[in-house]
C-alpha cells in the first residue's frame, strides 16, 4: 500500500491532479489524487474521506516511506538512515482493519515494476512502535537500535531545524471578512512565518497568520513547542482541528497562550486524539499607528503518538550523537564544527580560525579593532580608587599582531571612587554599607538618627555606579544562540552605567531590579492610597541603527508586561512610573541595537546609558533622610502613629487632621492642609477624600433663573463603540468608551483585555483586577470582531485609562487649561446650556508627556431617550485628533434641567353655563425633565365683577348720560340764538335800513320778549368785516351782531 505523507494546507482554489503511483501487491496501478485545500478557516467544507480511512483527499498524497511524516523529515534532515537501501522495493503497512491488524507490503521503487516483489505477511499490531532510540527494521519487524551520528524519537517526530519551512507546514495570511476586495486581502500577502535558523518568527503587523501543520496519529499521543510570547499587542493562540475543520475541545487557557518574560522561552504541551490532527498556532497584530510589535517565536516543535518510524534521521550540522541509540543531538562545543550525520565535532584552526556554539563551519578570524573590547570599573580599594580594565569580548574572535589590528588599551589607571549611595556609607573601608534602621544618611557623611517626631524615608536611590547593587541583576540574551548567555548585558562607569558588549548585536542587554513590596509612611493611611510608590530613572540611548530600548515590569511574577519602550537616539530624559497597588514588582530595562541578526558586529557603539534610579517606599530600601509623621495625642509619646484615611498631617501640632470636606488627599503633597485640594465645581470627594466625583446632580444660575439637573437618569455606565476603523493591512477594528459621569470608587467603568486576562486566575479575572484590566472614570478598549480575523468571538484588548482624575462640572466652555471646543457640536437652541465634565489622566505617556485630558459634553434633547447617545466629533472619529485630548457629546432628554412652575403656563377658557375651565400646558418646546408635573385640568364658576369695577361702571355711564344732556341742552339753546338773530336782521332792513352791523349780540339774562328790541350794534372788526363780507358772497343776507347781557337796555350805535 502507498503511504501518504502530509504536506500541509495550501491556500489555493480546490483543484486536482494526477499523481504516478506505485502498484499495490496485488497487481493493480491506482491513481492518487492530490487536492490543494484552502483552510478550513476561511469557511470551505472539507469533502468527506472515502475508501481509506487516511489520509484525508485535502491533504496531499506522496509516496513513501513511513507514517511517521518521514518524507518531510528527509527534505528537512536531508538524509535518513534505512535498513534497506539496495533493494527494488521497500515495506510498507496498509491500513489497520477493524480487528486493529496490518499487513505488511512491499512497493516497487520503480513504478510500474509490479513483478518479483515478496508476498504480503501479517503486520504488527496498530498500535506498535519502538523506544526513543530505535526504529522498526521493516525486514524482520523488530527494533533497532539507531546509529552513531543518527537519532530517533521512536513514535514521534520532531522540528528543530528552521533554514526553510518544513514541508508538510504551511502559512497562510488573512485579513477582513470574507468578500472584501482582493486588492485589500492582497495587502496580507507578505506576512507569514518566517524562517530565522534556529526558530520560527511570526509576523508583527494586523494580519492574521497561520502556521499549519496536519498530522494522522495511530494512538493517542501529544504536541509540545518552546515559544516566546513578549507582547500583548499580538494575540497568539494555539488550537486543534480535525479533519471536518471541527475545532478540539480545549480550555480557554491552553488555547491562548500566556505571556512569557522579555527574552525567556516558555514550553507549552497538548494532548491529541487518534486520527487526523490539524495545528494551528495563529498571530495577529491590533497595533493602531506606528508602534513597534515584538512577534512571537517558535522552535522545537515535537509530535509525538505516530506509532512507529522505519528510519533513523541523521544529526543536522553543527549537532552529533556519539552512542547508538540516541534519542536527540548534541550541539558541537565552540570552535568545533560537524556536517550531516556526525558522530562527533572536528576542531577548527583556532590560530586562525573559530566557530560558535553549533557551528557547521569554521570561519576566518578578523582583525582586532575597537569593537572587540570593551572597559570596566573594578571595586573600590582600600584607597578609595577603581581600576579602569580592558577586556577582549568573550568568546574572541580577532586576531592580534596582524596588519590593521588593534591592540588592548592597557589596564590599572586608577581613579577616584564614586561617593556612596544615599541610605549608604563609607566606614573607611573600600565598600559601602547600608545604613542601620531607623539612621539615614546621604552617601558623603556617617548614619544618623532620626529627630524625634520624624521617620526615614524608604526607598533607593542609585545615581553612583562603582558597583551593581546587590538587588540588582544584568544578563545577555539571544533567542538564536547561545553565545553571550554567561555575559554581562550591562556595566558600571562611575556616574552611570551602559549597555555591555554582548556576542551579537541582535542580543538584548537585560537589567533587573527587584524590589519585593511597598511600605507607605507610618502616617499614611493604605485604605485610602492611589499611590503605593513610584520609579524614576534617568536615561539616554545613541544609536546609529534601529535600536529599541524597552521598560518592563513583572507584578507578582505573573507576566512581564512592556510598560513604555524608546527607538532610536533618545536625548537624557526622565521617567516615572506609578505603582497603584502594594506587590511584589520586578522591574526590567532591555536594549537591543538592532533586530537583524549579523555574523559580525557592525553596530557595538551603539549605546544605553542609565544615570540615575530611584525608587522610593520600598520595603526593604534605604534611607536619605526623614519625613515628618503624624505623633499620638499623649504628650509624653513619640513615637510615630498612621493616620486615619482622608487625614494630614499638620506642621503645627503634629496631629492628623481630616482633610475639609469635598476636598482630596493629594499624594506626594506637602505637609499640612496644602496636601488637601478643593475639589472642582459641581463635585464632591469620597469619604476617605480618596478623590473627587460627581454625584449627578449640577446647578446653574444665570441673573434671576436657576436650572437644576439631576444626570442618575443617565444611567451608571455609558459606553460608546464608534467605527468601523481599518489598519493599513485592512483589519478591522473599533473603539469602545465606557464612561461613568457618576459615583465614586465603586461606580468606576471598567476595561478588560479579554484575551491576555485568560491566564489570570479566576479569582483576579471575577473581580476584574487582571493585568490588563483599567477601572476608571473613563476607559478604551480596541475591539477586533470576530469575522475577517478567523476568531471564534469578539477581542477586547489595549485597554487604557483616559481618565482617572474628576476636575469639575461647568457651562464654561474652557477650565483648568482644557477646551471644551463648543464649535465640534454646533448647538441649534442656546435656551438651555450644555453642561461639560471636565477629566484628566495623570498618568504621562510618550506622545502625551502631560497625560490625556477628557471631555464629556451633556446636552438637552428632548426628542432623545433618557438613557439618549453618546457620540464623537465627526472630524475626530477616533474621539481624539491629538491622541491625548478626548471628546464625547451625551445627547439626552435626561441631559435637560428639572421642570419648575416657569416651564408651563395656564389657559383660561370662556364662561359656559357659569363654569369656567383653565387648562396647563408646558411651554414648548419642553426642555425639562422630571421634576413637577402638569396640574389637572380645573373647572370653576365664573367669577362676579368686583366692587370697584361696578362703580367704575355707574360712574361711567352717569358721566357719558351728563355729557349727552348738556350737548343736547347746548345744541337747542345755539339753535334759538340763532333763530332770533335771523329775525333780527330780517327786522332790521325793513324798517329802517339801517348798514350792515359788523356784529351783535344777545345780553345775557334777556328773556325771550326782550329779545326784538334790545340789540347793541358795535363797531365791526376787520376780521368780522371779512368775514360778513365772505357771507355775503355766499349768499348770506345777514349779519353778526353781539347779544349784550340782560343788563343792558339800550342799543348803542357806534
Amino acid at each position: 500500500m502507498t503511504h501518504y505523507a502530509v504536506l500541509g494546507l495550501v491556500r489555493s482554489p480546490m483543484r486536482a491532479h494526477r499523481m504516478d503511483a506505485p502498484c499495490h501487491p496485488w497487481g493493480r496501478r491506482t491513481a492518487a489524487v492530490q487536492r490543494d485545500s484552502p483552510s478550513c478557516s476561511e469557511g470551505y467544507q472539507l469533502p468527506a474521506r472515502t475508501g481509506f480511512s487516511f489520509p484525508p483527499p485535502w491533504i496531499s498524497i506522496t509516496p513513501p516511506p513511513d507514517e511517521a511524516g518521514s518524507t518531510a523529515l528527509r527534505q528537512q534532515n536531508s538524509i535518513l538512515v534505512r535498513s534497506d537501501n539496495t533493494a527494488d522495493y521497500y515495506f510498507e503497512y496498509t491500513e489497520c482493519d477493524s480487528t486493529g491488524s496490518r499487513w505488511r507490503v512491499a512497493i516497487p521503487r520503480t513504478p510500474g515494476a509490479c513483478t518479483g516483489l515478496p508476498e504480503p505477511v501479517r503486520g504488527t499490531e496498530c498500535t506498535f512502535s519502538c523506544r526513543a532510540g530505535e526504529f522498526l527494521e521493516m525486514s524482520s519487524q523488530d527494533c533497532t537500535q539507531c546509529p552513531a551520528g543518527t537519532y530517533s524519537l521512536g513514535s514521534g517526530i520532531r522540528f528543530d531545524q528552521w533554514d526553510s519551512l518544513p514541508p508538510g507546514f504551511s502559512s497562510l495570511a488573512t485579513s477582513l471578512e470574507n468578500g472584501q476586495d482582493r486588492d485589500i486581502k492582497a495587502t496580507c500577502n507578505s506576512s507569514s512565518w518566517l524562517p530565522q535558523g534556529n526558530y520560527l518568527e511570526s509576523n508583527s503587523d494586523e494580519c492574521t497568520v497561520s502556521l499549519i501543520y496536519a498530522v494522522h496519529l495511530k494512538k493517542k499521543g501529544s504536541v509540545s513547542f518552546d515559544y516566546q510570547y513578549p507582547d500583548s499587542n499580538l494575540l497568539f493562540e494555539f488550537f486543534i482541528q480535525n479533519d471536518q475543520c471541527q475545532e478540539m475541545d480545549q480550555s480557554a487557557d491552553t488555547k491562548w497562550l500566556k505571556l512569557t518574560k522579555h527574552g525567556e522561552w516558555a514550553s507549552h504541551t497538548l494532548n491529541l486524539k487518534s486520527g487526523t490532527n490539524v495545528l494551528y498556532w495563529r498571530t495577529g497584530g491590533i497595533l493602531m499607528g506606528t508602534k513597534v510589535v515584538k512577534p512571537v517565536l517558535l522552535k522545537n516543535i515535537q509530535i509525538e503518538g505516530v506509532a512507529y518510524t522505519s528510519e533513523c534521521f541523521r544529526c543536522k550540522p553543527g549537532t552529533f550523537s556519539r552512542a547508538p541509540g540516541s534519542s536527540s543531538c548534541d550541539l558541537c562545543p565552540q570552535d568545533t564544527f560537524s556536517g550531516h550525520g556526525a558522530s562527533s565535532c572536528t576542531p577548527c584552526n583556532t590560530s586562525t580560525q573559530y566557530a560558535g556554539e553549533g557551528s557547521d563551519k569554521c570561519k576566518a578570524r578578523p582583525p582586532c579593532s575597537k569593537k572587540d573590547y570593551f572597559k570596566i570599573h573594578t571595586a573600590c580599594d582600600n584607597d578609595g580608587k577603581t581600576q579602569i580594565i580592558y577586556k577582549w569580548i568573550e568568546p574572541k574572535i580577532c586576531l592580534e599582531g596582524v596588519p590593521g589590528a588593534q591592540t588592548l588599551p592597557s589596564s590599572g589607571d586608577r581613579e577616584p571612587c564614586p561617593p556612596c549611595n544615599p541610605g549608604f556609607y563609607n566606614n573607611d573601608t573600600a565598600t559601602c554599607s547600608p545604613c542601620p534602621p531607623g539612621t539615614y544618611s546621604d552617601g558623603m557623611k556617617p548614619c544618623q538618627s532620626c529627630p524625634a517626631g520624624t521617620e526615614p524615608t524608604l526607598g533607593y536611590e542609585y545615581k553612583w555606579w562603582n558597583v551593581l547593587p546587590s538587588n540588582m541583576k544584568t544578563s545577555c540574551l539571544n533567542v538564536g544562540n547561545s553565545k553571550c548567555d554567561k555575559m554581562h548585558g550591562w556595566e558600571v562607569a562611575g556616574d552611570h552605567i551602559y549597555s555591555g558588549a554582548g556576542g551579537s548585536d541582535n542580543d538584548y542587554l537585560i537589567l533587573n531590579l527587584h524590589i519585593p513590596g511597598f511600605k507607605l509612611p507610618t502616617s499614611a493611611s493604605s485604605d485610602s492610597a492611589t499611590e503605593y510608590g513610584r520609579i524614576t530613572f534617568e536615561f539616554e540611548t545613541l544609536c546609529t541603527a534601529d535600536c529599541v530600548m524597552y521598560f518592563m515590569m513583572d507584578v507578582n511574577r505573573k507576566s512581564t508586561t512592556i510598560v513604555e519602550s524608546w527607538g532610536k537616539t533618545q536625548t537624557r530624559q526622565t521617567y516615572t512610573h506609578i505603582m497603584t497597588k502594594n506587590a511584589s514588582v520586578a522591574y526590567t530595562w532591555a536594549f537591543q541595537r538592532t533586530g537583524q541578526p549579523y555574523d559580525t558586529r557592525l553596530y557595538m557603539n551603539d549605546v544605553a546609558r542609565i544615570y540615575s534610579i530611584t525608587v522610593n517606599n520600598a520595603v526593604d530600601g534605604q534611607s536619605s533622610g526623614c519625613r515628618v509623621c503624624a505623633l499620638s495625642a499623649q504628650s509624653t509619646s513619640s513615637a510615630c502613629v498612621p493616620c486615619p484615611p482622608g487625614h494630614y498631617i499638620d506642621t503645627d501640632s503634629n496631629q492628623c487632621k481630616e482633610c475639609p470636606s469635598n476636598t482630596y488627599l493629594v499624594s506626594h503633597a506637602s505637609l499640612g492642609s496644602e496636601a488637601c485640594k478643593a475639589c472642582g465645581p459641581a463635585s464632591r470627594s469620597d469619604e476617605d477624600h480618596r478623590l473627587c466625583y460627581s454625584d449627578c446632580h449640577f446647578t446653574y444660575t444665570d441673573g434671576n433663573l436657576t436650572l437644576t439637573y439631576n444626570f442618575s437618569l443617565l444611567g451608571a455606565t455609558g459606553s460608546l463603540m464608534n467605527g468601523p476603523s481599518f489598519t493599513s493591512k485592512g483589519t478591522k477594528y473599533f473603539h469602545l468608551f465606557n464612561i461613568s459621569l457618576c459615583g465614586g470608587q465603586d461606580q468606576l467603568a471598567t476595561c478588560t483585555d479579554n484575551v491576555t486576562d485568560l491566564s489570570v486566575s479566576d479569582s483576579q479575572g471575577e473581580k476584574g483586577d487582571g493585568p490588563s484590566a483599567v477601572k476608571t472614570f473613563i476607559c478604551q478598549s480596541t475591539i477586533i470582531p470576530a469575522t475577517g480575523r478567523g476568531f471564534n468571538s469578539a477581542l477586547s484588548s489595549q485597554s487604557i485609562n483616559l481618565a482617572d482624575t474628576f476636575l469639575g462640572a461647568t457651562v464654561e466652555d474652557h477650565f483648568e487649561g482644557i477646551s471644551a471646543k463648543p464649535d465640534q457640536y454646533p448647538q441649534i437652541s442656546k435656551k438651555v446650556p450644555d453642561v461639560n465634565f471636565y477629566y484628566r489622566s495623570l498618568e504621562p505617556t510618550s506622545s502625551c508627556e502631560s497625560g490625556r485630558s477628557t471631555v464629556v459634553t451633556l446636552r438637552c434633547n428632548p426628542e432623545m431617550s433618557i438613557k439618549g447617545q453618546l457620540s464623537v466629533p465627526s472630524q475626530c472619529p477616533a474621539g481624539t485628533c491629538d491622541g491625548c485630548t478626548f471628546y464625547f457629546l451625551w445627547e439626552s432628554s435626561g441631559a435637560c434641567p428639572i421642570c419648575t412652575e416657569r416651564d408651563y403656563h395656564q389657559i383660561e377658557g370662556v364662561c359656559r353655563g357659569g363654569n369656567q375651565e383653565i387648562l396647563f400646558v408646558w411651554a414648548e418646546p419642553k426642555l425639562c425633565m422630571g421634576g413637577v408635573t402638569l396640574p389637572e385640568k380645573k373647572t370653576l364658576p365664573c367669577k362676579s365683577m368686583e366692587l370697584w369695577v361696578r362703580l367704575s361702571a355707574v360712574m361711567g355711564t352717569f358721566t357719558a348720560v351728563l355729557l349727552v344732556s348738556l350737548t343736547c341742552y347746548f345744541w337747542k339753546k345755539n339753535k334759538r340764538l340763532e333763530y332770533k338773530y335771523s329775525r333780527l336782521i330780517m327786522s332790521a332792513n325793513k324798517e329802517c335800513e339801517m348798514p350792515g352791523a359788523d356784529s351783535c349780540a344777545v345780553m345775557e339774562g334777556e328773556n325771550e320778549g326782550d329779545m326784538e328790541d334790545e340789540v347793541v350794534y358795535t363797531k365791526p372788526s376787520i376780521l368780522g368785516k371779512l368775514k360778513a363780507i365772505a357771507s355775503k358772497r355766499n349768499g348770506d343776507h345777514y349779519e353778526n351782531v353781539q347779544l349784550n347781557s340782560s343788563q343792558s337796555r339800550a342799543l348803542v350805535w357806534s
